[in-house]
């Protein structure tokens, strides 16, 4: 081929290479190298021609030839381009830092290299290179929008604030940039400057799937929860396929009382993304609350959530190696997200406080958002505590198993913010859920769960059960004193010549079972009112318009709705007789009742987290408040209400009894959750040895 026969095939290469006909463009480029096999522009147009088709190995292999040949900058640009596409991030920083070697002054190298370092989690050496590209060109809004992003990653919020305020300086139209700029200020707890973000993203593109679900998440969060549903509705309609918008939609069905539409979503969530568990375990819990789901349903779901999301990830990790030695001193390492004030972080201070510290050294594996005062009192609880947010399951798997962790605790199960798939890693030896609720994670890698006599009756089968049952001899809760409840009030009845019912629980646990007892109840002290917690929201209409279609006057039934402690505290001075819910009892709401002095009527069912107020109102010695059948749970109100005086004197001694029971007992507890933890480590030190017992 002559130097112009050659030049005429080039040009009509790249003629193909126009028109998008990218198999004649190679074809051409390919017989230029058959002849001159270093023909650089060849060479640099078959990687941009893989490049643009998404073939990386074949991109980077051309890139890598064109640069041994002719090291230029933009050759080596181009390769790290190719490289990060590929997910090959540490070879594209080096090729983009040799580009710069050769030109520091491209200012899209630096922003590249920038982004690659961003994605390597090489944060401050990423927001270095993008400085060094705003410096180059000032008005660089994709830089602007990248350390916008960075400032929030990192947790700088007012910085993160100013850049994407000189973003849409630049571009006020930018709806990626508003998305984002209200992603930070609802990280700022500036909602209502947020809102108004989401509400000009969607403005300037209203095809926007994203910000109508960012604006719905946030409205959900504040509780304008028909205003969420709406914006859910939206983002779906856009993008029915939308596994988080599907996701949260059941989380807002399910606040407002309605299973039945929060099961349906959380089912079509996990039909369009069901790479990830977060629906799935939404389902799972949520099926605990629903009447129409037994112990056998709950648990073939967690069959196949097992089998979905966490066999994979068995055997990744080599067995352990933790010293065998049978009365050593014990790492136990705690996982949760909720080290604040929540009830999993209430219930465990008593045993955080009460470890013994000289037999046991305590680790804290904290995802938890947003901390307070309790974290504090928790963090200094422990002899080590690991912020993990951030941290993919498998990168805290490895953390704990570094650690030495020789009992893994998880207090989250299937509830928000779960790392389940982080034992399903196996990290320790052994592993042991508790608190979260008296249930089973059906994860083959967790070896235990925690529960007592009342939960799980000791000679009662439970096959249904993934994880072995190790009771502790009294109480699965241990509670402590709020700081925030104040003194047990007069019994609310004399002064108000009728009995006040309340149920302070999440909303979704009050069922149609327990309504129609709570009804016959009401129906059968005809003065009484009832005090219900229950979101804001067009749902109160429709409770109301059953109320009354059960033949009750709407005025007896009163709504509560977000309350901070203290104020929640002072609903129970309202409250003569709590009604716990069913079939998932109260936990935390029956203990801060009793200990406002409130008896707590309990109905207790055939599943574990239907039989807490047992457990709870046994421990406190008034096991004969809790029925066996709804009549029955009928006939104790009834009973109770008929006798003020009964009640009166249940409310000045109720704290009194708290106080001496086992409830409150935070050091006895400590012992008994520690006689487990050594029970479960000599089991494992029997196993591993292959002796049969």
């Amino acid at each position: 081929m002559t130097p112009a026969e050659l030049q005429q095939t080039f040009e009509s290469a790249g003629t193909h290479v126009r028109l998008g006909r990218a198999a004649e463009a190679e074809e051409a480029f390919g017989q230029i190298l058959s002849i001159q096999p270093d023909h650089i522009e060849s060479i640099s147009q078959l990687a941009l021609l893989a490049l643009r088709g998404q073939r990386y190995a074949t991109a980077i292999q051309h890139f890598q030839r064109a640069v041994t040949i002719s090291p230029s900058p933009a050759l080596c640009a181009n390769l790290g381009l190719a490289l990060a596409w590929a997910g090959r991030l540490p070879e594209a920083i080096v090729a983009y830092q040799r580009a710069i070697e050769l030109n520091p002054s491209i200012p899209e190298v630096h922003f590249n290299l920038g982004h690659a370092l961003q994605q390597d989690r090489q944060l401050e050496a990423a927001m270095e290179s993008y400085r060094h590209a705003l410096a180059l060109r000032p008005a660089y809004p994709q830089v602007l929008n990248n350390i916008g992003n960075l400032h929030k990653q990192i947790g700088q919020l007012d910085q993160a604030i100013a850049a994407f305020g000189e973003l849409l300086a630049l571009q006020p139209r930018n709806a990626s940039a508003w998305l984002n700029f209200g992603n930070v200020l609802q990280e700022k707890h500036q909602y209502a400057r947020a809102v108004k973000a989401y509400e000009q993203a969607i403005a300037h593109h209203p095809d926007f799937p994203e910000a109508h679900f960012n604006l719905a998440h946030l409205l959900h969060g504040t509780g304008s929860l028909d205003r969420a549903a709406e914006e859910y509705r939206r983002a779906l309609a856009q993008r029915p396929q939308y596994g988080e918008a599907l996701n949260s939609l059941g989380n807002l069905f399910k606040e407002q009382g309605d299973l039945d539409q929060a099961i349906e979503c959380y089912r079509k969530a996990i039909a369009a993304d069901g790479k990830t568990p977060t629906a799935h375990s939404n389902l799972v819990y949520t099926m605990h609350f629903h009447p129409g789901y037994d112990m056998p349903a709950i648990s073939q779901e967690l069959v196949h959530w097992n089998a979905r999301y966490a066999q994979p990830l068995a055997g990744q990790m080599p067995p352990a190696t933790n010293d065998r030695a049978p009365n050593r001193k014990l790492r136990v390492g705690y996982v949760s997200a909720n080290f604040r004030h929540h009830p999993v972080g209430r219930f465990l201070l008593p045993l955080m406080s009460n470890h013994d510290r000289a037999k046991f050294e305590i680790a804290c594996y904290s995802d938890t958002f947003v901390t307070d005062a309790m974290t504090a009192r928790q963090r200094a609880c422990a002899d080590l505590w690991r912020e993990t947010r951030g941290l993919s399951d498998a990168q805290l798997a490895e953390q704990i198993r570094a650690d030495g962790i020789d009992i893994l605790v998880d207090l989250t199960m299937h509830t928000d913010g779960s790392r389940l798939l982080t034992f399903a890693c196996k990290p320790a030896p052994v592993q042991v859920t508790y608190l979260a609720y008296c249930g089973t994670t059906g994860l083959g890698a967790m070896d235990y769960r925690l529960t007592d006599p009342y939960l799980d009756p000791m000679d009662a089968p439970t096959p249904h059960y993934g994880e072995k049952s190790i009771h502790l001899p009294r109480s699965y809760w241990c509670y402590p004193a709020p700081e925030e409840a104040g003194e047990v009030s007069p019994l609310p009845a004399a002064r108000n010549g009728y009995v006040t019912f309340g149920c302070l629980n999440s909303y979704y646990k009050v069922t149609p079972p327990i309504w129609s007892a709570w009804y016959e109840i009401l129906r059968a002290t005809p003065a009484s009112r009832l005090i219900l917690y229950c979101p804001e929201g067009s749902h109160r209409q429709k409770i109301v318009e059953r109320f009354v279609q059960s033949g009750l006057e709407a005025e007896r039934l009163q709504f509560v709705g977000r309350a901070l402690p203290a104020q929640y505290f002072q609903h129970y001075r309202r409250i003569d007789i709590a009604l716990d819910p069913y079939p998932h009892g109260g936990g935390t709401t029956t203990c801060d009742a009793l200990w406002m002095g409130v008896p707590v009527i309990s109905l207790a069912g055939e599943i574990s987290v239907s039989r807490s107020g047992l457990s709870i109102l046994s421990n406190v010695g008034l096991a004969e408040l809790v029925a066996r059948r709804p009549e029955e749970y009928v006939q104790i109100a009834a009973r109770l209400t008929g006798d003020l005086r009964r009640l009166a004197d249940l409310r000045a001694k109720l704290r009194q009894r708290m106080l001496q029971s086992p409830l409150m007992d935070g050091p006895g507890f400590a012992r008994d959750v520690e006689g487990a933890f050594r029970k479960m480590w000599a089991n494992y030190r029997t196993r591993i040895s292959g002796v049969s017992v």
